[in-house]
């Protein structure tokens, strides 16, 4: 350490005076710090600075650990989610790359840029599978049906379990319902349940359901997915999603943050239009075209829903959980419902009807002694019937709990 109170002294005795420079060269300084120290200035205490941020910094390491996501959907979900005053994004940003123990690994893509007027395309792409986690513990796998309406930028999210002909059709439908028209249009990639690779065409089914519609189906090129690009760049915002990993108790909660985020999304500043997307949606729903007569829609919607059967034996319907035979556990099933009641088909066999109701679980009682009867041993078909009837009316009474 210099001693420059005893170097000062050395000057004031042989009464000379100080050269800077050669000070600043001897202690390996400035000269002008070698001045200040000379003169008795010492270093300003910088005082540490602490952010907002600080306190959300364990949970911000945890988000960004999770494989896909990125810096925009950390601070949408602690935004949305924990503090709505955290700050801006580019504040949010700043404090990433400075923070040493928060490592983002960013992917940066060049996408041309390709424009059309309004009403005129409407492009849509599948994102998925997506596997996240209910709070306790389960798995649920699916897929989300994202479109773009070019000029506005305009967005919407559907929730899917497949990614069948019925499953591209009911989402398009629901897509032309949320905007409220239907655009001259509609770009797409090379999915395999709507073309015909051998032909390298649509199918027959999707150009009869394009022209109920009243659009003109269109597909890019093969390995050129730039020509669809504003699609593609929205379906990175469904990164968004993956924060909410272990967040959400019930399927219809998952449902609500998909239609929360596909909000936020359109909220969001387009960096080519420097407007949001409900914002020029306002101009371009006048320039789409109406929506079909409501026979031709329910004929759609009418046909036959693809469901997947779970290890539980159940699958998934409006909220609700049926049971199947333990055969069909894994296996793909199709449900409609007639007068209240679902029917359920295999390879077009009908294999059970369920009364359609409120309980959130529906176990039919032979398809749950079946269940029981294949994870329990030594047990008598008396001693079986009786636990299957206890069972049940324990699960009925924690289900009706938990409505209440």
């Amino acid at each position: 350490m210099v001693n420059w109170k005893g170097a000062r002294t050395c000057f004031e005795t042989v009464n000379t005076k100080p050269n800077y420079s050669a000070l600043g060269r001897l202690y390996n300084v400035d000269r002008r710090t070698a001045k200040k120290r000379y003169n008795g200035i010492e270093n300003k205490q910088t005082r540490e600075r602490h952010s907002i941020l600080d306190k959300y910094q364990n949970i911000i390491i945890e988000k960004c650990n999770i494989p896909g996501t990125n810096i925009k959907s950390v601070y949408k979900y602690i935004q949305m989610n924990i503090d709505n005053n955290i700050g801006t994004y580019s504040n949010f940003n700043k404090y990433i790359h400075k923070n040493k123990e928060i490592i983002f690994n960013d992917n940066k893509e060049a996408h041309v840029l390709l424009e059309t007027d309004y009403g005129v395309q409407l492009q849509f792409d599948w994102k998925g599978p997506i596997k996240l986690h209910f709070k306790n513990g389960e798995i649920i796998e699916f897929y989300i049906f994202s479109t773009t309406l070019c000029s506005s930028r305009f967005h919407t999210f559907i929730y899917s379990e497949f990614m069948t002909l019925e499953s591209v059709e009911r989402c398009l439908i629901e897509t032309f319902e949320i905007i409220g028209g239907i655009p001259k249009e509609c770009l797409t990639d090379n999915m395999s349940s709507i073309i015909n690779y051998s032909e390298k065409a649509f199918t027959n089914e999707f150009k009869v359901f394009a022209k109920d519609m009243g659009f003109i189906p269109k597909h890019c090129k093969i390995n050129s997915p730039e020509t669809k690009g504003k699609d593609e760049s929205c379906n990175r915002f469904m990164n968004w999603l993956l924060p909410y990993d272990y967040e959400f108790n019930t399927k219809n909660e998952l449902l609500e943050i998909v239609k929360n985020l596909n909000k936020e999304i359109n909220k969001e500043v387009s960096q080519t239009t420097n407007m949001p997307p409900v914002t020029l949606f306002t101009k371009e729903k006048e320039y789409l075209q109406p929506l079909p007569n409501k026979t031709i829609i329910e004929q759609y919607l009418d046909s036959l829903i693809a469901v997947k059967v779970q290890n539980t034996m159940l699958f998934y319907y409006k909220g609700s959980r049926y049971s199947v035979p333990k055969k069909y556990i894994n296996k793909t099933l199709k449900v409609k419902e007639i007068d209240n009641k679902l029917q359920v088909y295999y390879n077009k066999e009908l294999i059970k009807i369920h009364d359609i109701n409120d309980k959130k679980i529906n176990y039919d009682y032979q398809d749950y002694v079946e269940g029981l009867s294949s994870s329990i041993y030594n047990k008598s078909q008396e001693e079986i019937d009786k636990l299957a009837k206890h069972n049940l009316e324990l699960l009925n009474k924690i289900t009706k709990k938990k409505e209440g």
